[in-house]
């Protein structure tokens, strides 16, 4: 919903909170999780004047700008990886950061970015004996598609948040195939839910929690 604002001069919250855009916010719940094909209503832009004595400087701050992206960097075990440097790329601007205590990160971004990339060292990876494993990258790259996330409720949605938690790898479609099932497995292992390879009430409230959205 942000990005869709911002490239029609709107602030989120006034589409999110329209009355014609009610069903839509009734279905989603969630402004920045929509599906390609929701109808959004925008209505037409109405011109706001604002007093201000001539012949000095005026500052006006457009709402809603930047957009602020947050993820938290785990290892192979789920556990947050606080104090991780790393580098972002985002619309070819690039800077540097560190994750805070939880591993969480957090970066302003315009709202209508789309692609960005981030390069942070990867994990150590060790075998059974707690020996680190020679010959592993030194840094890992994740590629990331802003905006991309679909509802939980589609199967594209499950396999998007299953991919980006380590559970699941293939292509993010709407095929609810045995590769899926049993990434959904695994995350219900992993989280103490009963393991049926089905997406139940109780398996996708976790997952979005977990996920963060």
């Amino acid at each position: 919903m942000s990005s869709i604002a911002y490239e029609n001069g709107f602030f989120w919250k006034t589409l999110w909170n329209l009355s014609q855009n009610a069903a839509l916010k009734a279905k989603r719940k969630n402004p920045n999780v929509l599906m390609t094909a929701d109808v959004v209503h925008i209505p037409d832009l109405t011109i706001r004047q604002e007093p201000g004595a001539t012949e000095m400087t005026h500052k006006f701050m457009l709402k809603g700008v930047p957009e602020v992206l947050r993820m938290k960097l785990m290892d192979a075990n789920h556990k947050p990886r606080p104090s991780l440097d790393y580098v972002i790329i985002i619309e070819g601007n690039s800077r540097r950061g560190k994750t805070d205590g939880n591993g969480e990160l957090k970066e302003s971004i315009p709202p209508n970015a789309k692609t960005g990339k981030l390069t942070f060292a990867a994990a150590g990876a060790v075998d059974k004996t707690g020996k680190p494993i020679p010959g592993r990258p030194k840094t890992q790259v994740m590629m990331l598609q802003l905006g991309n996330l679909n509802p939980i409720s589609e199967v594209s949605g499950l396999k998007a948040r299953l991919t980006n938690l380590g559970c699941y790898k293939g292509p993010i479609d709407e095929n609810l195939d045995d590769r899926t099932k049993r990434a959904i497995s695994a995350f219900q292992s992993k989280k103490g839910l009963p393991v049926t390879g089905v997406a139940d009430d109780a398996t996708k409230a976790l997952l979005q929690k977990v996920h963060g959205h």
